[in-house]
């Protein structure tokens, strides 16, 4: 049996023993769900868990312990067997408790401390670097029950508590240890910091913008501009950024069996296969050369032709790992823009074992 909150024995207070700098503002959505679940157990009626007696806030920094204090009082007249137990959001490992015992006299007090340290690597881990958003905002609440002596009745008792996970100012660091604890000198600097970071981070990773692999989408027309690279819109997101990335080799070799290679490579997605016989890669590409007629040395119906052949002829074999898989329209563009102009070829896909001549 549960007795009502004005009757309770003990007297339950949570310190923070962090004072944050200022008032810290929520991030994320936790908070309010929270908030909106004590509202609907207020309103269940008497079964329903009061509302906890106090709140406090405590701000983390990844690296660094963080304390709360948790006072215990004894306003009754009888000695009470006090337990305690902590529950929230928050990985159980981020936080211990350190209790000095469990009975409490008439009139005695005890205190208790909540130990928090977060791991120093908290914001390059994996779970906050693919959590959109970040979850920076916990949840908790401290638990009391505790048993009058020679009594069968039970008393609880709740506080909660919520933590604001933040990063340690890095403008502190550059001053003297004398001046790092001065607050008015911390909140100044939070100011410039605020201002001026997020342009020094954007300026530290200038090079991943100037990446076609990692820029932003929209970035993309510049870059190819840059190159003087022309965007296909029939070609996929990633194909556009290969092509925008490689342009300068595929221009250096442009002209060349090397360079048509690469340029169906970064298309096609077909491995280049440089350990393996010309006959045996899934791109390859045969130059057809002939000495042509040449008295005393060829042979009429073996090595030559009446009317002659195709000059500066090359054939073109393509062997996808199965069919459709690529756009043969695309294919010949590339082919007829990379070829020289006085080149012919022919054109074979082979996507099950088969080579079939592509008319």
């Amino acid at each position: 049996m549960t007795q009502a909150r004005d009757l309770l024995p003990l007297r339950l207070q949570l310190v923070p023993m962090q004072v944050p700098e200022a008032p810290t503002e929520p991030v994320g959505r936790w908070h309010e769900a929270l908030e909106i679940a004590e509202g609907v157990r207020s309103l269940n009626g008497r079964n329903a868990l009061p509302p906890p007696r106090n709140r406090c806030d405590l701000v983390l920094h990844p690296g660094e312990p963080g304390e709360i204090l948790v006072k215990l009082e004894n306003i009754g007249l009888r000695t009470l067997q006090v337990n305690v137990a902590v529950t929230g959001n928050f990985p159980p490992q981020w936080c211990q408790l350190g209790t000095e015992g469990h009975e409490l006299p008439p009139g005695g007090q005890m205190e208790a401390v909540l130990y928090f340290h977060v791991p120093p690597n908290f914001f390059e881990s994996p779970e906050i670097i693919s959590t959109d958003p970040a979850l920076l905002d916990f949840q908790g609440r401290l638990s009391v029950s505790c048993t009058e002596e020679n009594r069968p009745a039970e008393h609880r008792d709740s506080a909660a508590f919520n933590l604001y996970l933040r990063p340690r100012s890095l403008y502190l660091q550059f001053l003297p240890e004398l001046y790092q604890e001065v607050d008015f000198i911390g909140r100044l600097l939070s100011i410039f910091e605020q201002s001026f970071e997020p342009t020094v981070q954007a300026m530290d990773a200038i090079w991943a913008y100037l990446d076609p692999l990692m820029a932003p989408e929209s970035l993309l027309p510049f870059l190819a501009y840059w190159v003087g690279w022309e965007i296909d819109p029939h070609l996929s997101l990633a194909q556009q950024r290969y092509l925008i990335r490689y342009a300068i080799e595929l221009y250096r070799w442009r002209g060349t069996r090397r360079g048509l290679r690469f340029y169906l490579y970064l298309y096609t997605n077909l491995p280049l296969d440089e350990h393996l016989p010309e006959d045996e890669k899934h791109i390859s590409i045969h130059e057809v050369f002939t000495q042509g007629l040449i008295i005393g040395k060829s042979r009429l119906g073996e090595d030559t032709s009446v009317g002659g052949g195709q000059p500066y002829h090359f054939i073109v074999k393509l062997r996808p790992d199965y069919p459709n898989q690529i756009d043969e329209r695309l294919v010949r563009k590339i082919i007829e823009q990379e070829k020289p102009a006085f080149c012919t070829y022919d054109l074979y896909i082979n996507p099950v074992n088969t080579i079939q001549r592509i008319e």
